[in-house]
Parts: structure tokens; sequence; C-alpha cells
């Protein structure tokens, strides 16, 4: 543990308006770590990104707790030995979550890029996936969504299913002209989507096909893009 043997004099600065730049040409490259961990904390606009970088574990802890920057820039700037070793890793356990939840809660596309660069975390978004809210009306990327079904294929179960699905655009309220247009867009990615994500939407289409009345040439055409999506 470190002390805080620089609050004192951080705070007595603290009130001036060149504060947080002051503070930045004292002790953000300062040779004591302790000076370093207290300007990581007390930072008024979050931690500098060069802090989450920092040489010394511990600061860059602090420093990913404090920071603002998006998830992908602040996994990839975290000390490696915070990403390899459980005992510096649960000092982040909080924080992470909060990232997790947002990524999951998005398109996916960040979720599958920090996962592919820290796969340490895989349980994490397992778990947001399962229990997270939804917050956003944001649908996950098909190819992003279709690549993370391939990262946990071995530990797929009925909970992580359903929390995948309901990422998932869903198509029961679509019109005709939507569901085509939909449709269109999963058979143009059929090649690149996961049999899990192929087998989700045949089976909401042909729900879709039987709850909705169609001219028969429309419904004809549909089938026919359905038919695709089996390939």
């Amino acid at each position: 543990m470190y002390d805080l043997s620089y609050k004192e004099e951080i705070e007595s600065i603290k009130d001036e308006s060149d504060f947080e730049r002051r503070g930045d040409a004292l002790y953000l490259k300062h040779d004591d770590v302790e000076a370093r961990l207290e300007w990581a904390f007390y930072r008024p606009s979050g931690s500098h990104p060069d802090q989450v970088s920092d040489p010394d574990p511990i600061v860059s802890i602090m420093a990913f707790n404090h920071s603002r920057l998006g998830a992908w820039e602040r996994f990839t700037r975290l000390h490696p030995d915070v990403i390899k070793k459980p005992q510096l890793r649960i000092k982040i356990r909080n924080r992470t979550r909060m990232l997790f939840r947002a990524m999951v809660d998005d398109d996916l596309k960040e979720l599958v890029k920090v996962l592919t660069f820290a796969p340490v975390f895989l349980d994490v978004a397992c778990d947001q996936m399962i229990n997270g809210r939804i917050w956003n009306e944001s649908y996950a990327d098909l190819e992003a969504v279709s690549e993370f079904v391939s990262m946990v294929e071995d530990r797929m179960d009925g909970e992580l299913s359903e929390g995948i699905k309901r990422r998932l655009q869903p198509v029961k309220k679509f019109s005709f002209e939507e569901a085509k247009s939909y449709l269109e867009s999963l058979t143009a990615l059929a090649q690149n989507l996961h049999s899990f994500i192929k087998a989700h939407y045949l089976g909401d289409y042909a729900e879709w096909l039987e709850r909705t009345s169609l001219h028969p040439l429309q419904r004809i055409a549909l089938r026919k893009m359905i038919d695709r999506l089996k390939e």
C-alpha cells in the first residue's frame, strides 16, 4: 500500500484555475510512484491516458478506475501484469464489470475487440450477457455477435443462449418490407454468420410467416430468401 504523502501538496493547488495543467506538469511523469498514484486519483477530468499506461501496475490500476476512456483504449493501455495476475485484476473488478455492461449493451463490436485482446475477461462478458439489463435499443452487429458466439461455444447453455438472443434484432413486429430488407442483410452475410445466429433467425422467420398474412407471391419470395440463409 502507498501512503498519502502527496495529498496535501496536491490539495494546496486544487483551487487554482490551471490546477490540472499544473498537476500534469508536476506529477504525470514524477519519479516517485506515490506522486503519480495520487495524481491518478485527484486529476479532475479523470486520469490521463498516459497514467493508464504507467509502468507501475498500481498506478495503472488507479488510472484505469478513474479514466474516462472507452473500454478498448482503457484495456489496451492497462499494465500487462494487471491482465495476467488475478490478485491485481480483482482491483479493477467493479470498473471492468461496468465497462463490459456498456459493451454488451452496444453492438458488440468493441466487446469482441476487447475479448480478442484479453480473453481472460470472457467470464465477465458472459455474466453481463446473461444478467445485464438492456438500456439501449442498440442491437448486436451480426458479424460481431457471430464472433462472440464462436468464442463462447464451449460454455453455451440455456441462460447464455437467451442472453445472446436478447441482443439480436427482433423480427416479430416487422412489416413485409422490413422483414424482406432484414432478411436480405442476413443472406448477404450468411457465409460469415455462426450457425447459432442463422438457426435463431430461421426460427424467428418461420414464426413470423405463420402469424403474418401475405400475398402468395410475397410468401414465395421470402421463402426463397430463407432457403438461401440455410445454405
